[in-house]
């Protein structure tokens, strides 16, 4: 595509599209697996795709807070707002990141999502759903479960898909980056 802002629009679409199909059919597969303390949600591997291209970031948050609207009927209303934030936040961070390599590999992006999902949503799920207060040392148990359901992901979904995007060039192929 040779216009920049149609294939900005489609990207985010076919991203977000793509981030909400796969946790929608986890959840029908697996219930559970995407919405507790320690989930493994099989679409934030596609977080990596903000390394490729800046559509990912609206794509993602987009796709996740779809997502989430699921969770609405599990008694989880206020995920639809920080776990968007924090897909958002880690999104961009990801994004600002992808040229900080070691080894040719983006160690410091592919924890974003550990660290801000493991912040914010170990914070939701400590104040909102737990205790109804604030206590450092739950949210620290929290946030911790989250952060190593996004670890796992992350490591082995997330580098999987990493490796074939670079290896197979659909960064230049099909993302344009």
């Amino acid at each position: 595509m040779k216009n920049k802002k149609v294939l900005f629009i489609v990207q985010t679409a076919v991203i977000a599209a793509m981030y909400a199909a796969l946790t929608y059919a986890q959840n029908l597969l697996l219930p559970g697996t995407t919405s507790a303390a320690v989930q493994f949600r099989v679409s934030e591997a596609l977080n990596v795709l903000a390394l490729f291209t800046p559509a990912a970031i609206p794509g993602l948050t987009l796709g996740c807070m779809l997502s989430n609207i699921y969770n609405i009927g599990s008694g989880l209303p206020l995920d639809l707002i920080f776990g968007s934030l924090a897909t958002l936040g880690s999104s961009v961070c990801m994004y600002l990141l992808r040229n900080v390599k070691i080894k040719s590999y983006p160690a410091a992006s592919m924890l974003m999502p550990a660290v801000w999902n493991g912040i914010v949503i170990g914070w939701e799920i400590e104040t909102f759903m737990i205790s109804g207060s604030f206590k450092f040392g739950d949210f620290l148990l929290q946030g911790g479960l989250v952060a190593a359901g996004e670890i796992g992901v992350m490591a082995v979904l997330g580098t999987l898909l990493y490796y074939v995007i670079i290896k197979r060039n659909l960064d230049k192929k099909i993302l344009g980056a």
